[in-house]
């Protein structure tokens, strides 16, 4: 047993975080991947993380109990932090549905099980096309491997407390919201100025029902200028994906107590 783990007990912190980290992180925790291949992976990964990382000799006590509920947390802090950022491209569907009308057309998203707006699903099915195209993967994997550098096994409890943590969430939420803000603008722009057109439309043709016309017209408004700055959209989650990477590694250091 000793040949194939060097020690059970660290072994096992290691497990624990990074099985937590694949319950938050974007792509690895959908629901569409069943629960016993993620354990199944996320063991593989940990006792391959074991050969690389120093194995300290542990003993099962109350504080590594302790050791085990910071490992949890820690993981679930890096993958929250990545979740915050990736769910800019669902609030900036939101944004784009509820201008064009489709905010009544919620769908269920099979990944989340929650209810997501139409082209929010469809925005963040692109990125994760996109995600595996540029082997976006394999960094979200290098971030929980280089997470030990920063937040050691034996380290305790991570300082959450501090002014600079709560600067940390307060920066990300706002960066989430600047970057779905910057894909939905276009959208959002072009249709305040069909309202506009429909508006005055409105006032010199009062015979007009603009409410039946108007419809049509905001949601083929819409579709063109989706398809004009579809590679807009493709810079914008090139964009978000370093901003994810940064952001994991920034919330690293903090844990770490840099």
């Amino acid at each position: 047993m000793n040949e194939l783990i060097p020690s059970l007990p660290a072994f096992l912190l290691i497990l624990t975080r990074v099985t937590s980290f694949f319950v938050t992180l974007p792509l690895f925790s959908y629901k569409t991947i069943p629960a016993t291949q993620r354990l199944l992976f996320g063991a593989i990964l940990a006792w391959m993380m074991s050969y690389s990382i120093t194995m300290p000799e542990l003993e099962i006590n109350g504080q590594y109990i302790l050791l085990v509920l910071k490992e949890a947390v820690v993981g679930l802090s890096i993958g929250i932090a990545a979740f915050i950022i990736m769910s800019a491209i669902q609030v900036a569907g939101g944004l784009i549905d509820f201008q064009m009308g489709f905010a009544i057309a919620n769908v269920i998203d099979p990944q989340t099980g929650a209810q997501s707006p139409l082209l929010g699903q469809f925005l963040n099915s692109l990125a994760m096309l996109l995600l595996l195209v540029v082997n976006g993967h394999h960094l979200l994997l290098d971030g929980i491997f280089y997470s030990y550098e920063f937040v050691p096994i034996t380290a305790m409890w991570p300082p959450f407390g501090s002014p600079n943590m709560a600067e940390f969430i307060v920066l990300t939420f706002a960066k989430s919201f600047a970057i779905a803000f910057q894909m939905a603008i276009p959208v959002v722009a072009t249709l305040f100025l069909v309202d506009l057109a429909l508006g005055i439309t409105a006032r010199a043709v009062p015979q007009l029902n603009i409410f039946v016309v108007g419809f049509p017209i905001k949601i083929g408004v819409s579709f063109l200028v989706i398809v004009t700055m579809s590679s807009v959209f493709i810079i914008v989650m090139k964009k978000i994906f370093e901003v994810m990477i940064v952001t994991m590694r920034s919330l690293m250091i903090l844990l770490g107590g840099g």
